[in-house]
């Protein structure tokens, strides 16, 4: 199970982003997040920059996995809608569910969600 934001595992640099300006200022090798957008999605794959989305629908999910996206972010009960789906189609990206503490990781293990990342992050 991936642990984003978690204080005792250590995680990858995460720049949030709201536009393609944005990543000029983002250290080197850090993962851009954005709100699904698909100008800057379009942008992050033809330049292949790890990327990570937060998305609101199935839709916007395969269209993150099938432009390289590395993580899939949702609010959990979408996240366990997104994860049937990438299990069925072998995803190559990974789907976190977004959660506010460590209580929360037993339902997203139950729910064999790939990871989670805590909303502290994507705000």
């Amino acid at each position: 199970m991936i642990l984003i934001g978690d204080k005792l595992v250590p995680f990858p640099e995460i720049s949030f982003i709201s536009n393609i300006e944005q990543i000029n200022s983002t250290k080197a090798n850090s993962i851009v997040l954005f709100v699904y957008d698909e100008k800057l999605l379009k942008y992050v794959c033809d330049n292949e920059l790890p990327s990570a989305v937060i998305v609101k629908s199935i839709k916007d999910a395969i269209y993150c996995n099938n432009l390289n996206v590395k993580y899939i972010i949702s609010e959990k009960t979408l996240a366990s809608q997104i994860q049937k789906i990438a299990d069925n189609y072998m995803y190559d990206s990974k789907n976190l569910a977004i959660i506010d503490s460590n209580d929360e990781f037993e339902e997203i293990a139950i729910n064999e969600i790939d990871g989670i990342i805590y909303r502290s992050l994507i705000q």
